[in-house]
């Protein structure tokens, strides 16, 4: 009972931790979390599940950073095309 306790109170815990950080933040400790946790689980299989955690949140965080770069990109373009319009005149009625 105190086990499950504890781990719902470290659980809200570490939830509560991402909070104030920034999108980029975000993705980045999501994808490595995720990725160490699947190479461990493929380690593990394979013997070696602290090697496994190793090579997945190193895959994991290259790859949500390039993910989050790609994001920031659409988002800067998104904004160049929305000011690009709004700068524009209205059409006029013939």
């Amino acid at each position: 009972m105190k086990s499950r306790i504890f781990l719902s109170l470290l659980g809200a815990a570490l939830l509560s931790g991402c909070a104030g950080m920034s999108p980029s933040e975000q993705r980045m400790l999501s994808g490595t979390t995720g990725s160490a946790a699947a190479g461990a689980a493929i380690g593990a299989i394979a013997g070696n599940a602290g090697l496994g955690a190793a090579i997945g949140a190193g895959t994991g965080l290259v790859g949500s950073y390039l993910y989050d770069q790609h994001k920031q990109a659409e988002e800067r373009a998104y904004r160049q095309g929305y000011q690009q319009g709004r700068q524009q005149p209205a059409p006029t009625a013939p």
